[in-house]
């Protein structure tokens, strides 16, 4: 329950009766009074969202360094919320992440992710219609904004994304540092974008490698098979075994070494990727038990017939076939478009396969960009800048072929999905880039935030480095741009084979250092202690 009320939401709460009254009273059905109620409802959308000004979370817990102490389990504890002045009591908050939970323990600092549920221990405590929230730590990123942009340019394409802002946290009054709060995926999200019925929501994920929910835990060096090389023959894993393969960085083997089947785990896989067969959305049969990594990670309640649609659904979309009815063309051509911009490989186009969430209504499917701390190259420290700057966008996936991601193989394989694809591209580089709009963004969101990184007390990265990050994204984004406008008229080769047979036709971005915008690797190794701040 919350302790008090803003002004604004009582207001709120009391607007509610009298419209639905004025609703009702002018022979409006009771579906458009449900959706008057809806909207009030969202009002988190224009508040905590304010991308206009840093927010304010101020979290207060009787012992907070015993939550901290415990956080790698990711268990719920109560603690009291301050939203920018309103206070919510009895609200759950756990750590969150994969890979990136355990690499907080390397830094040696306790910066966590976490997630707020609201509605944890009352169905009726949310936060002016918002149940779940996120609030990242910015990990891995010296610019703070990958996440922040890759939404932004999401919903600017036209495809359905979380909201987010930044926000500055307090622990019991004390600073604890800058953060990125995004809307939770889940109940809240779904009404924003979908309606009061909307259909069913899933987080694939194969539980095979990584740390934390949904991706096991503990992987070392020592648990790998060695029949599978990284991309780089020279690479030399860290002796003491504490090792994340890079997501896509098994690329080509070399001659007479063959790649296990399903990655180092063993298991079924799709081929050069570390995700099973359901998290790259390949169909198998229809045994429900065949796409346990999808149903176990849904965020809705499933049905016996909710199942067998999915099925009949991702049946349809690998043999291609009514594909207007089996995907929403627009939404997921958008998502990829500006997905295949930012060349994040900790993804379902990397070869882990995961960091995505699939909505399926009606047996029409689509897809939900999450994670994107790791994007703009980041996740392939061995990777050099002039490679990812003109990733061709016509052959996306990094760790395995086209054909092995079913939901975007379906775009190359029509002539008129692909010219779709190539038009959405075009005007979203337009748009976002060429006219001025993304400089602009990018020089008044530095402004919004710099003086909260200068004293973030918890920060992964000195200030400098923070600058420089900037810089670094300003420069990749603007070559990127510049890459696709050529890879869309055809100076530059937009497909893998192309641009191996002509490499003078790329822009050169050897200048550019991909590791000044953050990466995986900690302190210039897998799994090292962080640079000093």
């Amino acid at each position: 329950m919350k302790a008090k009320r803003s002004y604004k939401k009582l207001y709120c709460s009391l607007l509610v009766p009298v419209l639905c009254a004025a609703v009702l009273f002018a022979d409006r059905n009771y579906g458009d009074a449900l959706e008057t109620i809806s909207s009030v409802g969202s009002a988190y959308e224009t508040l905590l969202f304010d991308t206009s000004l840093v927010h304010s979370i101020d979290i207060e817990m009787d012992d907070w360094q015993g939550f901290l102490d415990t956080c790698t389990d990711e268990s719920y504890t109560e603690c009291k919320v301050t939203i920018d002045g309103e206070t919510y009591q009895k609200v759950a908050i756990r750590a969150k992440g994969n890979t990136s939970l355990s690499k907080v323990a390397d830094y040696g600092n306790d910066r966590y992710s976490f997630k707020i549920e609201f509605d944890h221990y009352s169905d009726a405590c949310r936060y002016h219609g918002l149940d779940k929230l996120s609030l990242n730590n910015i990990i891995q990123d010296n610019t703070y904004m990958k996440d922040y942009l890759t939404y932004e340019m999401m919903r600017y394409a036209g495809a359905a994304a979380p909201l987010c802002s930044f926000t500055y946290i307090t622990v019991n009054g004390e600073d604890w540092g800058l953060y990125l709060a995004v809307e939770g995926v889940e109940d809240a999200f779904l009404s924003r974008n979908y309606g009061k019925n909307p259909g069913s929501l899933y987080k694939p994920d194969s539980m095979k490698m990584g740390g934390g929910r949904g991706n096991g835990g503990g992987f070392h060096m020592s648990e790998w098979d060695g029949e599978t090389a990284p991309l780089d023959e020279d690479f030399t894993p860290p002796e003491d075994g504490n090792f994340t393969p890079p997501q896509g960085g098994f690329g080509e083997m070399p001659e007479g070494v063959t790649p296990p089947e399903g990655g180092p785990n063993g298991g079924h896989g799709s081929p050069g990727g570390m995700g099973s067969d359901d998290v790259s959305l390949i169909y198998t049969d229809d045994d429900y038990e065949s796409y346990e990594n999808i149903f176990t990670n849904a965020k809705t309640e499933l049905t016996d017939a909710d199942k067998s649609r999915l099925i009949s659904a991702l049946k349809d979309l690998n043999a291609k076939e009514n594909m207007e009815e089996t995907v929403d063309v627009e939404q997921v051509i958008r998502y990829f478009v500006v997905h295949n911009f930012v060349c994040n490989f900790d993804s379902y186009t990397g070869s882990m396969i995961h960091n995505y969430y699939l909505y399926e209504d009606g047996g029409t499917l689509s897809m939900i960009p999450w994670d994107y701390n790791l994007a703009f190259g980041g996740f392939e420290g061995i990777m050099d800048a002039t490679s990812v700057v003109n990733y061709p966008i016509d052959s996306p996936v990094r760790g395995g072929s086209t054909n092995s991601r079913p939901m975007l193989a379906w775009i190359f394989a029509d002539e008129a999905y692909t010219d779709l694809y190539h038009q959405y591209f075009s005007e979203f580089i337009a748009s976002f880039f060429e006219s001025g709009y993304f400089e602009k963004k990018l020089t008044e969101t530095y402004a919004l935030i710099a003086p909260y990184v200068e004293k973030d007390p918890t920060k992964f990265c000195s200030y400098k480095e923070f600058e420089t990050g900037i810089d670094a994204l300003k420069s990749f984004c603007l070559l990127r741009a510049k890459s696709v406008r050529g890879q869309l008229d055809g100076s530059i080769p937009a497909d893998s084979s192309g641009q191996s047979a002509d490499k003078s036709a790329l822009i050169d971005a050897s200048f550019l250092k991909i590791s000044d915008m953050g990466t995986m690797e900690l302190g210039g190794r897998f799994g090292g202690r962080p640079p000093s701040r």
